[in-house]
């Protein structure tokens, strides 16, 4: 018996071979824009994880030089003589061909057993490790060096993207660092006696495990919002799966009224229905693995480019087959299919066996689900205005827009309705109010088509609204930051009070740039020294401050903030800060700072020399008429080398560049969506052909050309289109405001203002309905070349 039901459920398909290709493609195309995220996802916390193995980075207590970036290597010996289990660690860039690797040196032999570092180093030639200068990296790395360095290199997987391992005296040769290291990693098992530390190194502090920065908790964020794109756009593409489902359960009834009648018993019937779609789950899953896999090759190098610049994180630009992205695409495939045909399997075995058979008595059954769906409409809509109201923290923030979202979809056909129902009471005509009934009628079947619309849509306003908001934001940012005409890098230069005077006996205004890493209010931050004049007051905006803030800070009364360390430490205008022993300033003002996951302090020149009086400026910002003739000066009489000097427009490129890359994967996500949603529209109007006739008949028949008819059903198609894509753009412009003072606050700790962007609206609404129409063409050519023998045979058969 269970054969002959299977043989049974498979007609269907063999039937109706593009209902089977809407349920395949449309499952296909929402696992493939989940998996490629979740790929990305993977690729790149792979990559953290191997940076923090090699490296050891916030895993262990760590010794810092006070002041500057480098200790002298006598303290590592005088540590290890008086009992401190300690490894050195020598770290900087390292010039390779036309770009910079991050070269790490470590000591094997102190490095602790069983990490990571020393398994990798046991795997090579200890020997040929310490006596060949030789480097090891990754596959890529590798060849990078071996092209560029005479230095025979290692081959290693384990090794971090864009990172390069060396033994101590390899790196501060390379480095140009002799008898220099930059940490000291303080191993977990220490002598019970030891001399204090501020004994043997009064110089060093110490840093607690997990007190750095941490990449993997910065980028958090980042990738949570890829996950939230992509669950949106498999949510799309679910909408066309539940679509499909519906529609061929409808279409089977009378097949299983009549193998109920047989004697098949419901449960059996229902659970090889479920079995069958597994099968076909299965196998769209396969393919929109597949599909995820080449979606995410082509985003991964721009999302490598986007954390390495806004997170200094290195990810590698090549994409492996991990089980974790492949297996959450397959279970994400499965159980969208489920999900998508839950209600249809429920409908199915609440109907008694007789009244399965019949159209009125399925719609009977689907208006209890539609009553259902109001009412979850409304219970999401005032949830999400809740959250807005209450909500606290990340979590909060997904949480109203899933709700916001969900709501509103499941809202749609109702305001549609409504909407259809006015223009159908203001219609004169008898042609005009069977075209408003009509298309009323058709929303059942269209009605999850035009819910991926609206979310695809909403998506590309929001997402468009915030990126250009940023845009608009960050370029005046850049103005504000990038005043200097020249910036002079001082690390080139080996006596930089002399850099210094021959700057300002040449520029307008010399701004050296000094700050050191400090924990302020318990959390990773910076602190500036500024020599404050005409350029900070004249470019610099404050978000809150008082009144002559720079006249305070000049005078070392007061010290500036950033947005960041304002909103996570509850600091306001006029509270005190601690910025180190005996130093603690009211707070003068509050700047934006977009793009930077950390803290940061700003003080006058004067009070930071003499708090830090071992730090010397690492730039120098260069005001003046003539940049081009300064810079040829600078390289002519200094030797400067031309790399060391960045011109303004360059390094403003440069940051638009990486702001450009930054937003390129979600703009890349919104369009895959909003395709998927018109490939929703084309399949629902396809599927639906067909059982459209009975409604298209009667009016052919009054003499109706077939030409006019397939006018009308395009001019129906591109006008839902358009409802639902004006219904959008309130809900997309509720996204962005959730994105930027919500979302991106809680996530980045920074709040951009919102702007409106009506020429960009006017283009997506233009690409939606030119999508519909598209959508539309195929079946009204179709309709317009139908054969008349088949509108007639409407009125033969039983309906």
């Amino acid at each position: 018996m269970t054969g002959a039901v299977l043989s049974a459920l498979a007609s269907h398909w063999r039937r109706n071979r593009l209902q089977l290709l809407t349920l395949v493609l449309g499952l296909a195309l929402a696992t493939a824009l989940w998996s490629g995220v979740q790929a990305i996802n993977a690729e790149a916390r792979a990559s953290y994880d191997a940076a923090a193995a090699t490296l050891a980075d916030g895993q262990f207590d760590q010794l810092l030089p006070r002041h500057g970036d480098s200790m002298p290597q006598a303290l590592f010996v005088a540590l290890r003589r008086a009992g401190w289990l300690v490894s050195p660690v020598v770290e900087g860039k390292l010039p390779v061909g036309s770009t910079t690797v991050r070269l790490v040196g470590v000591d094997p032999l102190t490095a602790r057993p069983g990490s990571a570092g020393s398994a990798l180093l046991a795997r090579a030639d200890l020997n040929r490790f310490l006596r060949a200068d030789t480097l090891v990296a990754g596959p890529e790395m590798a060849a990078l060096l071996a092209t560029n360095l005479p230095n025979p290199v290692l081959v290693d997987q384990a090794v971090a993207p864009g990172t390069v391992l060396a033994d101590v005296g390899v790196a501060q040769t390379l480095l140009g660092r002799p008898g220099r290291i930059s940490r000291l990693i303080l191993l977990p098992e220490q002598p019970v006696r030891q001399r204090p530390l501020t004994e043997i190194a009064p110089d060093l502090l110490l840093q607690r495990a997990h007190a750095a920065a941490d990449v993997g908790r910065l980028t958090d964020s980042f990738h949570l919002n890829l996950t939230a794109f992509g669950f949106l756009s498999f949510a799309v593409g679910i909408f066309i799966v539940h679509g499909a489902i519906g529609l061929a359960f409808e279409q089977r009834r009378g097949m299983v009224r009549t193998l109920r009648a047989l004697g098949v018993p419901l449960a059996h019937l229902i659970l090889l229905m479920a079995l069958e779609l597994v099968v076909l789950a299965t196998l769209a899953g396969a393919l929109g693995t597949a599909l995820g896999y080449l979606i995410a090759a082509l985003l991964l190098p721009d999302v490598a480019a986007t954390l390495r610049g806004l997170y200094g994180a290195d990810v590698a630009g090549t994409l492996q087959i991990r089980p974790e992205w492949w297996l959450s695409g397959m279970a994400m495939a499965l159980s969208g299919a489920l999900l998508a045909s839950a209600s249809a399997l429920w409908r199915l075995a609440r109907m008694p066996v007789l009244a399965s058979a019949g159209g009125r008595a399925w719609a009977l059954a689907s208006g209890e689900s539609r009553k259902l769906q109001a009412a979850a409409a409304l219970v999401l809509l005032a949830a999400a205005a809740v959250l807005a109201i209450t909500g606290v923290g990340l979590a909060a923030g997904f949480a109203l827009l899933a709700c916001l979202l969900l709501g509103a979809a499941l809202a749609l056909p109702y305001c549609l309705a409504a909407i259809l129902r006015l223009f159908e009471g203001q219609a004169v005509r008898v042609m005009a109010q069977w075209f408003w009934a009509d298309t009323r009628q058709q929303l059942p079947g269209l009605g999850l088509a035009l819910m991926a619309l609206l979310l695809a849509m909403a998506a590309n306003v929001g997402v468009s609204t915030m990126v250009s908001s940023f845009r608009l934001t960050f370029i005046g940012f850049l103005d504000q930051r990038l005043s200097a005409e020249l910036y002079v890098d001082a690390e080139a230069v080996a006596d930089r009070a002399a850099l210094e005077r021959f700057l300002e006996a040449r520029a307008d205004a010399v701004l050296p740039i000094m700050s050191v890493d400090a924990t302020l209010a318990g959390m990773p931050a910076e602190i500036f020294g500024a020599r404050i004049g005409d350029t900070y007051r004249e470019n610099w905006r404050f978000l809150d401050g008082v009144p002559a803030v720079w006249d305070e800070v000049e005078e070392g009364r007061a010290v500036v903030i950033n947005e960041q360390l304002s909103r996570r430490a509850g600091l306001r205008v006029g509270e005190m800060l601690k910025l180190g022993p005996g130093l603690s300033l009211p707070i003068a003002g509050v700047v934006g700072d977009y793009g930077n996951p950390i803290g940061q302090a700003i003080v006058g020149e004067a009070l930071f020399r003499q708090a830090f009086p071992g730090i010397v400026p690492s730039r120098y910002g260069v005001r003046s008429d003539d940049p081009q003739g300064l810079r040829r000066e600078l390289i002519d009489a200094l030797d400067l080398p031309p790399a060391r000097i960045i011109d303004q427009a360059e390094l403003k490129a440069l940051s638009l560049s990486v702001f450009e890359r930054t937003f390129s994967v979600t703009g890349a996500l919104n369009v895959l969506t909003l395709a998927v949603s018109a490939f929703a529209i084309l399949m629902s109007l396809l599927t639906l052909a067909a059982m459209r006739l009975p409604q298209m008949a009667p009016v052919w028949a009054m003499g109706t050309p077939q030409r006019r008819l397939a006018g009308l059903e395009i001019l129906r198609t591109v006008l839902l289109a358009g409802i639902t894509a004006a219904l959008a753009f309130p809900l997309g412009l509720a996204l962005a405001w959730v994105l930027l003072a919500i979302i991106n606050v809680e996530a980045f700790g920074w709040r951009l203002p919102m702007y409106l962007f009506p020429v960009e609206y006017a283009r997506l609404m233009l690409f939606a309905l030119g999508a519909a129409l598209l959508a539309a063409l195929w079946p009204a050519w179709r309709l317009a070349r139908m054969e008349p023998a088949a509108l007639l045979g409407i009125f033969a058969n039983e309906r």
